[in-house]
């Protein structure tokens, strides 16, 4: 029942991470992109290049769990969850404090249902 839990947010943490490359590299300079953020036409097309590369690294975060995941390769996904956190504490503390509620969060729970996983609790 855990390893099922912690597959499933494993796997919600890596579709929530290449929803986040669509948005940032795709959507950014589009009404979409510009709602979700609330920025102007102005302001989105200023800062879309920026955005396509923070989008790209998003994909790859995105790709390491899916490797982890497929694979049975713990310490990979392990890895890549822990980027995730990281990382969402990281824009949480300087881009936008929700960040932490839809990026790190679910890192987190993923995170620790993966370590109940192994304990098989």
């Amino acid at each position: 029942m855990i390893k099922t839990l912690a597959f499933i947010a494993v796997l919600f943490v890596a579709v929530l991470h290449g929803g986040f490359l669509a948005l940032e590299m795709f959507f950014w300079d589009h009404d979409i992109g510009r709602e979700v953020f609330s920025m102007t036409p102005e302001q989105s097309a200023q800062t879309a290049v920026l955005a396509a590369n923070q989008g790209l690294y998003n994909g790859f975060l995105a790709a390491g769990l899916l490797w982890g995941l497929f694979t049975g390769k713990r310490d990979v996904t392990i890895f890549f969850l822990l980027c995730v956190i990281i990382a969402g504490v990281f824009g949480a503390v300087t881009a936008k404090p929700t960040i932490l509620y839809t990026q790190a969060v679910p890192g987190l729970v993923a995170l620790v249902l993966t370590f109940l996983s192994r304990s098989g609790r």
